[in-house]
């Protein structure tokens, strides 16, 4: 029951992120709004509850299946983005290394300020 209540949590950020797209008109799509909300909603409560926690593990274990649909959109759309493979690359290939390096600080500062807390 907990996974279930997990899920509805993170639908309705979802939702919440997607009416607050339309309704503003933001650039941005639905699920990153909701993400945002959700994490400043769990720094305001300060903790992740079991119930969230463990519908968050079951998403991410399939992870690979929520990204493969843009994949295979672009593989058959090929033709669309033929004058554009350098920039694509070049997007991908930033974008990855910023998000490896932006991950691993954050990472580093985490364990770093974690391991002060505990020492308290």
């Amino acid at each position: 029951m907990g996974s279930l209540r997990g899920f509805l949590i993170l639908i309705g950020f979802f939702l919440v992120g997607e009416m607050a797209r339309l309704g503003l008109g933001l650039p941005f799509s639905g699920g990153v709004l909701g993400m945002l909300g959700l994490v400043l909603w769990l720094m305001v409560r300060g903790q992740v509850s079991e119930g969230l926690g463990s519908a968050s593990r079951s998403i991410i274990s399939v992870l690979v299946l929520l990204i493969m649909p843009g994949v295979v959109g672009i593989f058959f759309n090929a033709q669309a983005f033929s004058g554009y493979w350098l920039a694509i690359i070049s997007a991908l290939v930033v974008g990855t290394v910023l998000s490896v390096i932006s991950t691993l600080l954050l990472m580093n500062w985490l364990s770093t300020a974690d391991s002060e807390n505990s020492g308290q």
